[in-house]
């Protein structure tokens, strides 16, 4: 086991290559066992407990393999703040990448209750979350919440095959150096947000692959170069006053979410034109 580095350092993450225990994922993230909502939530507001989610989701095969939640300013938040949970089916689990269900919830009202389809690389701990157009899961506040919830999991489970098809399909697309960098001038583009600006680092930097085997021309492992790149930082470049710099890792929840879903449809348009 040990701490994830995808957030920030002092965030409180932990993920294992096993299912994490109640008592595990306690002493971390606390957000994701409150009781009752913060006091700052009228009596309109609907609770719907993680602990008792998860508990539902554990009875029919899915298992918690990552949490994490944001930092907080007051320490009476700490345990009701927005918090998120990685988790995958067994019949799920096979190869190099597993499909996971992120969940996203909070008990002060800082969170909507949500489900996401993603995708797990075990050769570098790299979440990837799949776009907004299929595979995402919003329950309500109200009415037979456990039920709810068993459904949409469900709904993202079955909609991995249509991921499983996008991803195979990226695999057989070549592209060639011209592709490439434009791909990666757009995905610079959304990280930071400038289109027309000049940016801390260098298409050339987020295609390089930081690991032997990485570094193919195809689609798929064109698109993970520059997702592991871009969310974990690390890379050297100046800032827009011409001072060096190194890359900060992505690091709130949203964020991460954010630039990770638009990534993700970014390869999938590259992959429509190509088709």
């Amino acid at each position: 086991m040990q701490l994830a580095s995808r957030f920030a350092s002092r965030s409180p993450i932990l993920r294992s290559d096993h299912p994490l225990s109640d008592d595990q994922i306690r002493a971390v993230v606390p957000s994701i066992f409150a009781e009752n909502p913060h006091e700052s939530r009228s009596e309109r507001y609907s609770y719907i407990p993680t602990a008792s989610v998860l508990t539902e989701l554990r009875g029919e095969g899915f298992q918690p393999f990552m949490v994490c939640q944001t930092r907080v300013r007051h320490e009476d938040r700490r345990e009701f703040t927005k918090h998120m949970v990685r988790l995958r089916h067994a019949s799920q689990i096979n190869g190099n990448e597993a499909n996971e269900i992120i969940l996203l919830n909070s008990h002060d009202g800082t969170s909507s209750y949500q489900m996401l389809a993603g995708m797990f690389r075990f050769v570098c701990h790299n979440g990837l979350v799949c776009g907004n157009t299929l595979a995402d899961v919003r329950v309500h506040h109200k009415g037979n919440v456990a039920e709810h919830v068993i459904e949409g999991a469900y709904e993202v489970l079955h909609s991995f095959e249509q991921v499983q098809e996008s991803r195979d399909a990226m695999r057989l697309i070549t592209l060639d150096e011209g592709e490439q960098e434009l791909l990666a001038r757009s995905a610079l583009a959304l990280k930071y947000d400038a289109p027309n600006k000049a940016t801390p680092v260098t298409e050339a930097q987020i295609l390089m692959p930081r690991r032997f085997g990485d570094g193919g021309s195809d689609l798929w492992s064109t698109f993970n170069r520059i997702q592991e790149n871009l969310l974990k930082g690390g890379l050297n470049g100046r800032s827009a006053h011409g001072r060096r710099q190194s890359t900060r890792p992505v690091q709130g929840i949203d964020q991460n979410l954010r630039l990770n879903r638009a990534l993700w449809m970014l390869a999938e348009g590259m992959q429509q034109l190509k088709a």
